[in-house]
């Protein structure tokens, strides 16, 4: 039997996953993200870790195929980190250090990248090669699967749905510094911006004004219970996802779009929003593209980071 190692960097814990290369998990963990010091202990806290998990399963180091490693970061082919927010790293070349660190092979992707290529393999895509995953969380990410593979980009960087431009009358500025960026509108807190600005319009009744925490999850559930306020909010949420989805896939021309990330627990009712939307702008050839939601939840990037060795 091969084993490989899934691992999916987080900017509070670390996910760490044993698979088979079949795609069997036969044991996951976490271990904290230790940011400290410009975040010098992560790779030796995840080295230590799967050394002790190969001790424990008593694992023959030739029996395993490499460890595939999910970065929050854009991360170029040869798995090299630039800079990035979350972890307080500069630059960094994830598989020389790593690699260095356990004797195994690494090899290194963008987490939002990895998530989508997990769904494609063991979740929601499962069966397709061609697929768009988008999560909405506190941002918005996104990415990209072409023939199987995850798209990568010079830079490390495809698949950055959420700084798509859906609004150019936008006077706000998104993190990325730039304006009208999906994902100022298609976020958790971006539904909760949406819906604060539609309740300051006029004093239509809503139950989302005895709310004491206005957020994506409380629009949602004002939905299912027949809000009419919460249902425009939603309506315009979707209006900025479908149409921004639209454009990504007229490059990709994905076979399924898999929408994950907090968001996505509002489940299927979400997807005739979208669809809706989507349709309204897709190029006629992207009409048949289907909607799922995520299947894999917080394993998804465990998965894609496992695939990710295996296929190289």
């Amino acid at each position: 039997m091969k084993y490989c190692f899934g691992v999916d960097v987080g900017g509070t814990s670390v996910k760490l996953g044993l698979f088979t290369t079949d795609g069997e998990i036969l044991d996951k963990w976490e271990i904290p993200t230790r940011k400290e010091n410009k975040g010098e202990a992560i790779l030796p806290d995840i080295a230590e870790s799967l050394r002790k998990k190969i001790e424990e399963r008593q694992i023959d180091k030739g029996e395993i195929k490499g460890i595939g490693i999910g970065i929050p970061a854009p991360v170029t082919g040869d798995g090299i980190v630039k800079n990035t927010a979350n972890l307080c790293w500069g630059y960094k070349e994830v598989n020389r250090e790593l690699r260095e660190l356990t004797g195994l092979d690494v090899q290194a992707g963008n987490d939002a990248n990895l998530a989508a290529l997990g769904e494609m393999w063991l979740g929601a895509g499962k069966g397709q090669k061609n697929m768009i995953m988008v999560t909405l969380g506190t941002g918005v990410g996104g990415g990209a699967i072409l023939d199987g593979r995850a798209l990568v980009g010079a830079n490390g960087a495809s698949a950055e749905i959420g700084h798509v431009c859906v609004n150019y009358h936008e006077t706000k500025k998104c993190g990325c510094g730039k304006t009208g960026c999906l994902e100022q509108y298609a976020s958790a807190t971006g539904i909760a911006r949406l819906a604060r600005m539609r309740l300051a319009w006029d004093e239509e009744p809503s139950i989302l004004r005895d709310q004491k925490k206005l957020d994506a999850k409380a629009v949602f559930d004002a939905l299912k219970e027949g809000d009419a306020v919460a249902e425009e909010i939603v309506e315009q949420f979707a209006a900025y996802l479908g149409h921004g989805l639209a454009n990504v896939a007229i490059i990709v021309d994905p076979a399924v779009i898999v929408i994950g990330g907090g968001v996505s627990k509002a489940g299927d009712i979400l997807i005739p929003y979208i669809k809706k939307y989507f349709l309204e702008k897709a190029f006629f050839a992207n009409t048949e593209t289907e909607f799922m939601i995520a299947q894999l939840d917080n394993d998804a990037g465990i998965c894609g980071a496992a695939k990710l060795m295996i296929d190289k």
